[in-house]
C-alpha cells in the first residue's frame, strides 16, 4: 500500500516556506508531505498597502482556508498572529507547536538600541502596534511604512533607506539570519498576540490529519496564546486600537499575562495579571478589565 501523502498549504514567502519545512520535517517521520504554496491577498497587498494588512481581516490565511475547505490541501501552516480570533466554520486549529521567541527586535547596521538612535532617525515598520508603542518611547524619531518580506526589508536597511527596522525575532531565527539587533523589552513593546507561535489548521472532520498533528501540540504554548488572543478579541471591539499581549507559562501551573493598549491620544495602558494555566480566558478577562478601567496604569514612556 502506498504511503499517505499529506498536502500542506503555506504562503509562498521564504519565511512561510521555512516554517512549513520545519513542520514537514517532523511529520515526515511518519508520512510523506507535499508542500503546496498558495499566495494570499496579504502577500499581494504587501506591495501596495502603505499601512500593512489588518490583523483582524485574516488576509494572510483566507486563501489557505479556502483551499482546505475545497480539499485541495489537508493541512495549512500559519503564523498564529495572522489568524483572526474567530475560526472559519468547518476548520479547526488542530495543533500549536512549541513557540519560538515572541519578542520584537530593533535591527540596525551596528546593533544600537532604540535609545541610541539619532533624533529624526527613520524607523521602518508597517505595524500600528509597533509604531504606537515605540513612538511613545521615542517621539523624536520618524516611524515610516516598510513593505516586502524579511529579506527585502533587510536589504532596504542595508541600502540606507531606513536607519532601523523592527522585525520579529522568531522570523529571523527561522530564516537562520544573523543581523545586528537589540531585543525590545515586552513591557516597552508588548508583542502581537500569538507572535512567535505557529498553528496547524485542518478540516474539523478530518480525524486522520488531526490525529497526525496531535503529537506536535504543546499545551503550555496553546494556553498562553489562547489568553493573548482572547485579550485581543476583548479589546478590539471593532475600534482596531493597537494591542499587544504576551503569556508566560509558569512552572507552578500558573500563567502570567502582560497586555498593552495604545490609545489615539498617545497614552499607553500596560498591565499584567497572574492566573491559572488551565483557565487562560478567565485570566484574559481579568486583564481586560484592568486595562479598560479609568484608573488603568497609563504612561507615555520616555527615555532620559
Amino acid at each position: 500500500m502506498a504511503a499517505r501523502v499529506i498536502r500542506m498549504g503555506t504562503r509562498p514567502s521564504p519565511l512561510a516556506r521555512a516554517q512549513a519545512e520545519q513542520v514537514a520535517a517532523l511529520l515526515r517521520e511518519r508520512v510523506e508531505v507535499e508542500i503546496v504554496p498558495i499566495a494570499t491577498s496579504g502577500d499581494h497587498s504587501q506591495g501596495k498597502n502603505e499601512t500593512g494588512p489588518d490583523w483582524g481581516a485574516g488576509v494572510f490565511v483566507k486563501e489557505l482556508e479556502a483551499a482546505l475547505l475545497r480539499e485541495e490541501v489537508d493541512l495549512a501552516v500559519h503564523s498564529l498572529k495572522d489568524v483572526p480570533p474567530l475560526i472559519t466554520p468547518g476548520l479547526v486549529l488542530a495543533a500549536i507547536p512549541v513557540r519560538g521567541d515572541p519578542a520584537d527586535v530593533l535591527v540596525t547596521s551596528d546593533g544600537r538600541g532604540l535609545e541610541a538612535l539619532a533624533a529624526g532617525a527613520r524607523v521602518g515598520t508597517s505595524s500600528a502596534r509597533r509604531s504606537a508603542f515605540l513612538r511613545a518611547a521615542r517621539p523624536d524619531v520618524h516611524f515610516v511604512p516598510i513593505r516586502g518580506n524579511v529579506e527585502t526589508r533587510l536589504r532596504k536597511l542595508a541600502d540606507g533607506d531606513y536607519d532601523a527596522i523592527v522585525l520579529a525575532q522568531a522570523g529571523l531565527q527561522r530564516l537562520d539570519l544573523e543581523v545586528a539587533c537589540v531585543e525590545l523589552d515586552p513591557e516597552l513593546l508588548p508583542p502581537a498576540p500569538g507572535q512567535g507561535a505557529l498553528t496547524l489548521e485542518c478540516r474539523a472532520g478530518d480525524r486522520d490529519t488531526i490525529a497526525l498533528v496531535e503529537p506536535l501540540h504543546d499545551p503550555a504554548t496553546a494556553a498562553a496564546v489562547r489568553a493573548e488572543r482572547h485579550l485581543m478579541a476583548n479589546l478590539d471591539g471593532g475600534c482596531r486600537l493597537p494591542v499587544g499581549a504576551l503569556g508566560r507559562p509558569r512552572a507552578d501551573g500558573g500563567l502570567h499575562l502582560l497586555g498593552g493598549l495604545a490609545r489615539d491620544d498617545g497614552t499607553l495602558s500596560v498591565a499584567d495579571a497572574l492566573g491559572r494555566l488551565d483557565a487562560p480566558e478567565a485570566l484574559a478577562d481579568q486583564l481586560t478589565e484592568r486595562l479598560r478601567m479609568p484608573g488603568a496604569p497609563q504612561r507615555r514612556v520616555m527615555y532620559a
